[in-house]
């Protein structure tokens, strides 16, 4: 991992068109339509820029069916939601998946991605997101403000929990023995984990060429549809990170440059 040195650029995903290119590349071209992360911390030069240097490794071609401000939506939230449901999970058709976080950007994505696959999909969100994840596929949605998924959920093959929080460790009591917990976010017990004969993973999601370009396909055949709540010009920067921080979107917020 790169180290951070200041001044740095903010933001990591971005969708745009080749300028330049390493020497030795051959895998883009100059105007190539393309998406990625360019993440300081990943090797990148940071995104909320005119230009952006981003290693290849993760990049890709970006969607056909979608514009740049759609394609800037998806890499990392996407490629979290391909690993988690695909990779460490590898969900299969029938199987009880329940999505903590189904409202934002990761759990958007990941509820499609489930469904795809056949799984019978439950989710958590708050009250005025309850049609959104109904929209989304979601088979089973439920307010956590009003319930408490431990209380509702039980035999449950897989947890993809998006929320973290001081409860992560709770939702074990959902889960079938021989099952998986993937959290993003919360600090799990391994004891436990094994103590109920469930796999427990913390996932750190590495956006990869290979994930890019699966999760394009998904989109180009219809299966996933980009979520994006609000999208803020360049010079607003600073009120698109307030409204992120302070009003829990449903999906992705944008910063387009033009």
């Amino acid at each position: 991992m790169a180290s951070l040195s200041f001044p740095s650029t903010v933001g990591g995903d971005f969708s745009g068109v080749v300028s330049d290119l390493g020497e030795g590349l051959t895998e883009f071209g100059v105007g190539d339509e393309v998406y990625g992360n360019a993440g300081a911390l990943l090797g990148g030069s940071g995104s909320i820029a005119e230009f952006v240097a981003s290693d290849s490794a993760k990049l890709s071609f970006k969607p056909k069916t979608l514009d740049f401000t759609q394609s800037a939506s998806l890499p990392l939230v996407g490629a979290s939601a391909v690993q988690g449901i695909e990779e460490e999970i590898k969900v299969k058709d029938g199987q009880k998946i329940l999505v903590q976080g189904g409202a934002g950007g990761i759990g958007s994505i990941a509820i499609q991605i489930a469904k795809m696959h056949g799984a019978y999909v439950a989710t958590t969100v708050g009250t005025d997101s309850m049609d959104f994840a109904k929209n989304l596929g979601a088979d089973e949605v439920i307010d956590y403000k009003v319930q408490d998924v431990t209380d509702v959920l039980s035999d449950y093959d897989a947890v993809l929990d998006t929320a973290g929080g001081d409860r992560v460790n709770e939702l074990f009591k959902i889960i079938k023995k021989g099952g998986s917990l993937v959290s993003m976010a919360g600090l799990i017990d391994q004891d436990l984990a094994n103590k109920q004969g469930v796999t427990a993973i913390s996932q750190m999601t590495a956006v990869s060429t290979e994930q890019l370009q699966r999760l394009a396909g998904y989109v180009d055949s219809g299966k996933v549809k980009v979520q994006i709540e609000k999208a803020f010009p360049f010079l607003q920067v600073k009120e698109a990170f307030t409204y992120f921080e302070t009003q829990h979107p449903k999906g992705k917020v944008v910063v387009e440059i033009k």
